[in-house]
């Protein structure tokens, strides 16, 4: 076999062979709550990866190290393979209940609980649950999140999680390899940069660091209020900016104040760079305010929920400056740290779909723009934006430089020369051009598949920003009900979202030439 194609189906088997003890492991939430007749199901989606991943990764085991190509192959394939795969659990869990309820055990389900389970016989359906899930979206294809088996909750939580820090850095950190190939993988997963020398260090600490924020998000939630189940799966899924929720109107259900604001610096822990965290934790503080994307953040942050406040308060959407606050402060931050929590919702009589068009666009621009490179987020990425700008005040002041005067380009404390920024900024263009392209393209085919009048033009941007930005927050159109064009669209848009397009692209770019690798 072409040796290119081994080094990917290797790494990709690795990838496999670690999902499926996730799966594995995720029977004893099953065994814990009672729900006996889904252990089959799970033991069942466990093996099918694990057998597929094993035996990949022993047949081209002595493969060599991948180059920066193989990354964004494994990268990209490694995703859509973690996804069909994980939506395993959905398919079969849900066709258990339907077949044979009687053998197992199983519940026989009647009304929103039926509906909501049912969705997953779906093959389409579970997909899109499991690319939501990993890919750390949160659109989801149920009616009533509270009406699902506690153990499938427990793995739309989990795919969130494992998702935020990112399918690749879990296989480097489990299945650790010395060698320059680790690196090669981290770096195709959009990041950069690293903690220690080692990559396989980096990616532990990485986890380390993830783990001690997960505990302290579990127990601020539950000191707030919330139920212990509540608030493992929300500290979960907010600390990975990912968004499901085991309730039917995501945070508005509680209704509540103090969870709002409790979940508000959780959100942000997750949009902020791991390196950041690591000096912070060795108490280096200032980086909240010397480090470039983290200072961005912020001040956008404080901007962006300032005026949305402003705007929904003047435009009467609610009736005091407080409540304004609230709704407008948590969406803001919900929206760009691509967590995709909803306090907007019918629950609150004045869902998000019904903000006024200016409140909506604002909404979309965070979700468009995202958090820091190196977090759990989605979008476009702060220090993308800081390159634009700083780029092109670069070249406008240029202009009034002489010719022969040798020039520096500063970003984000690195001092580059003219070629090095010509490579950052043209990098930064063609991911935000791109961006724009598929946003487009996606906002294209829902306006020609939806019912005519059913939507707005902000609520179709929204859903696809929202989409293919990895946050998850929705306007009323994603559901199990809408056409199936459109959740291929969605699919992709959190796909390429995700990887940040190019990976997916250099994918298909390979299938659609039969494989052609260098060899």
């Amino acid at each position: 076999m072409n040796g290119s194609r081994a080094t990917i189906l290797r790494d990709l088997g690795r990838i496999l062979e670690a999902l499926g003890g996730l799966i594995l492991a995720s029977t004893l939430v099953a065994l814990a709550w009672g729900e006996y007749y889904a252990v089959p199901a799970f033991v069942l989606s466990a093996l099918v990866p694990f057998a597929v991943g094993r035996l990949l990764a022993r047949r081209f085991a002595d493969a060599a190290d991948p180059g920066k190509l193989h990354g964004m192959m494994v990268a990209a394939s490694g995703w859509f393979a973690v996804a069909t795969f994980g939506s395993l659990p959905f398919l079969l869990v849900a066709w258990t209940i339907a077949i044979d309820p009687a053998v197992l055990n199983a519940p026989n389900l009647t009304g929103r609980a039926a509906s909501t389970v049912g969705a997953f016989r779906e093959p389409l359906n579970a997909f899109f649950e499991s690319m939501s899930g990993f890919t750390g979206t949160g659109l989801t294809m149920t009616d009533d999140e509270s009406a699902l088996p506690h153990v499938l909750q427990w793995w739309r939580t989990f795919t969130e999680w494992v998702g935020g820090v990112g399918v690749i850095v879990l296989t480097t950190a489990i299945l650790s390899r010395p060698g320059s190939g680790s690196l090669t993988l981290y770096e195709s997963e959009a990041r950069s940069e690293k903690i220690h020398p080692s990559i396989v260090s980096t990616v532990r600490t990485i986890w380390w660091i993830f783990l001690l924020f997960t505990f302290a998000s579990i127990l601020l939630l539950w000191l707030v209020g919330l139920p212990l189940w509540d608030a493992i799966n929300h500290a979960m899924t907010g600390l990975a900016t990912g968004g499901f929720s085991i309730t039917d109107n995501s945070i508005a259900t509680y209704d509540s104040a103090l969870v709002d604001f409790a979940l508000v610096p959780i959100m942000i822990l997750g949009s902020i760079a791991f390196p950041i965290h690591y000096l912070m934790l060795e108490g280096d503080l200032r980086n909240l305010y010397t480090d470039l994307q983290t200072r961005w953040l912020l001040g956008f942050l404080a901007v962006g929920s300032g005026f949305l406040t402003l705007l929904v308060y003047a435009n009467g959407t609610y009736d005091s400056l407080f409540t304004a606050f609230r709704y407008g402060l948590f969406q803001f931050v919900s929206a760009m740290s691509c967590t995709g929590f909803q306090t907007a919702s019918d629950a609150t009589n004045v869902a998000l779909g019904r903000w006024s068009a200016e409140a909506q666009l604002t909404v979309t621009s965070g979700m468009i723009l995202g958090g820091a490179a190196g977090s759990t987020v989605g979008g476009i990425k702060i220090i993308r934006l800081a390159t634009l700008y700083k780029g092109i005040t670069h070249r406008i002041t240029g202009v009034f430089v002489p010719d022969k005067a040798i020039r520096t380009f500063e970003l984000d404390g690195r001092v580059l020369d003219e070629e090095e920024a010509d490579r950052e900024f043209a990098e930064a263009a063609i991911i935000a051009g791109l961006w724009a392209v598929f946003l487009a393209a996606s906002m294209l085919v829902l306006l020609l598949v939806l019912p005519d009048g059913e939507y707005t033009l902000q609520n179709v941007v929204f859903e696809v920003a929202s989409a293919q930005g990895n946050v998850g927050l929705s306007a009323g159109i994603t559901g199990p009900g809408m056409p199936s064009l459109a959740k291929i669209a969605f699919l992709f848009n959190m796909w390429i979202g995700r990887l940040e397009i190019i990976p997916v692209l250099v994918f298909l770019r390979a299938l659609f030439k039969r494989g052609d690798l260098y060899r």
